[in-house]
């Protein structure tokens, strides 16, 4: 007898971001969109969603002498005015999902110890919350996010104690949790993100349309359902035959 997943069983949604990856944070608030849509559904999808670490740029150093047209067109050869046209396109994007990013202000930065500290805040129950507030630091507030004393200041907000904090970011005790997300999402053929993997079976690469995220799940949810009674009548079948 084949064994499926209850209805009641969340559906999983793993991400795979960067807390630097500006698609990352407009992807996050359109899931957000996406299960708001879905939210007042007869049989509304419930889901469980964990972040998993992904470094965009792992060779940029902490502290980058240069705003984020210097980064682009200096670290990654692109042409000025191409960045120029780029960021702005991204901008208008942001604000449609409800975001004023702020790439003036923006400090690039190593994100290691971001993603250190983003297993920190999951082992205490508060990723969800460090995660939006590093997002928000980084994009619309124009704080570091690569130091220490700044995670610290940023990890006391959401309601970490700030010297566990501190010990852990300095011995590095999550790094090996952010290396093993690396290292699945290199076994998953991951190359960009925001990429989203639903109940360990659906790959979605990109920003998606928060429509589009309500369908995926109102779709999972529904084969959920179905999976949940067929077995219902696979067992009733098996007893009668008792």
């Amino acid at each position: 007898m084949s064994v499926a997943r209850g209805v009641s069983e969340p559906i999983s949604i793993d991400i795979w971001s960067d807390i630097a990856c500006p698609w990352c944070y407009i992807g996050k608030r359109n899931l957000e969109a996406g299960l708001a849509a879905t939210a007042s559904d007869d049989d509304a999808p419930q889901v469980e969603i964990t972040f998993h670490s992904f470094e965009l740029s792992p060779d940029t150093p902490v502290d980058f002498d240069g705003d984020e047209v210097d980064f682009l067109a200096g670290h990654k050869g692109m042409p000025r005015d191409q960045v120029a046209k780029m960021l702005a396109n991204v901008t208008g994007v942001a604000k449609n999902a409800g975001l004023e990013y702020r790439f003036d202000l923006l400090k690039h930065t190593n994100t290691v110890k971001a993603h250190e500290l983003l297993h920190i805040a999951k082992a205490h129950g508060l990723q969800h919350e460090m995660e939006e507030r590093l997002m928000s630091a980084y994009f619309t507030e124009g704080k570091h996010v690569g130091r220490i004393d700044d995670l610290v200041e940023l990890a006391v907000e959401v309601g970490l104690d700030a010297e566990a904090t501190r010990t852990a970011l300095t011995e590095e005790t999550y790094l090996p949790a952010v290396r093993q997300d690396q290292a699945q999402a290199q076994a998953y053929g991951i190359q960009g993100v925001p990429f989203f993997v639903i109940d360990g079976m659906y790959g979605i690469s990109g920003a998606q349309p928060a429509d589009a995220f309500a369908g995926v799940l109102r779709d999972v949810w529904a084969q959920r359902g179905q999976e949940s009674a067929d077995e219902a009548v696979e067992s009733d079948q098996e007893s009668a035959a008792v």
